[in-house]
């Protein structure tokens, strides 16, 4: 049976990082663009910011600009466009641009990938790291505050960390890996701050499941029930892991799904991102997704 779903927009070049905002619109990530675009209705849209590098995931903050993972390079490649990694925060009524954090504790961060706002209006965000031609660096999750004045490492040492998100209760970070399909959780102590564990005095990320056959994980969104809901890579479509520990999976036309954020009135609308065929879809959900801290 195909998946029903209404296609918001086309042509859009690699699009990542869908925000749902109050007045219906849509913004998105054009990756290969280097650029951020909305979507209006009827399937319009404008060029909100020229980025370079390769914007990806993104949320809207308490201030109400946009903040933005842009990965650098050529996605998670060096490249020329746009020099390394950071997060960026966008003012979308002029588009202006302003680099918060290029480095921790004096090395550069790689590729940036997904963020997530807490409650306190932290961010918390996943780095990719940086994909070169004989090796792959390690990934990891980290804490920053909005305003550019803090950021630390939470944990360090995963393998190609994607995307994030919180529970509903605030007390677990959920980091998705892509290069091994699967899903990790980290308890949280404190707002900012990882649970450790006692015999090693650090971070250990818990195992939740796992990507069907040959499929890689890409990034997330989570429901108001506290389901997972998981862009699926090759096997194409959304990959949905319940609380009660049932996992399903919403098949899509495009290899390359890439995102998934939800909104409308009643939060039943998912929007998702297929790369492949350019395209932002809306799909009705059969539950609600959970309200962000802002936007």
């Amino acid at each position: 049976m195909e998946t029903e779903f209404e296609v918001l927009a086309e042509g859009l070049k690699a699009p990542e990082g869908p925000v749902v905002m109050p007045d219906g619109s849509v913004i998105v990530m054009e990756m290969h663009a280097r650029r951020i675009s909305r979507v209006w209705g009827g399937g319009r849209t404008e060029v909100v910011a020229e980025t370079g590098g390769t914007p990806n995931g993104a949320q809207i903050g308490p201030d109400g600009a946009l903040y933005v993972c842009n990965c650098g390079g050529e996605g998670n490649r060096p490249g020329e466009h746009g020099g390394g990694g950071r997060i960026e925060r966008v003012d979308l009524n002029t588009g202006r641009i302003e680099r918060l954090y290029d480095s921790i504790d004096g090395r550069p961060i790689g590729a940036p990938n997904d963020l997530v706002f807490d409650e306190t209006g932290g961010i918390w965000f996943t780095d990719f790291g940086t994909v070169r031609e004989r090796e792959i660096e390690k990934s990891g999750l980290y804490w920053c505050r909005p305003d550019g004045s803090e950021i630390r490492q939470g944990y360090f040492g995963g393998l190609g960390y994607n995307g994030v998100g919180l529970s509903p209760d605030g007390k677990t970070v959920y980091v998705t890996a892509s290069w091994t399909g699967r899903l990790f959780s980290f308890a949280l102590d404190a707002p900012g701050h990882l649970c450790k564990d006692p015999e090693t005095n650090a971070p250990v990320p818990l195992y939740v499941g796992s990507a069907a056959g040959e499929s890689v994980f890409d990034s997330l969104a989570v429901t108001e029930a506290g389901a997972v809901c998981v862009a699926t890579i090759i096997g194409g479509g959304i990959t949905t892991f319940r609380p009660d520990g049932e996992t399903r999976f919403l098949p899509l036309p495009d290899r390359t799904v890439t995102n998934i954020a939800f909104g409308g009135d009643d939060m039943r609308d998912a929007y998702v991102t297929l790369l492949r065929t350019g395209r932002l879809v809306k799909i009705r959900w059969d539950e609600p997704g959970l309200k962000l801290h802002f936007g």
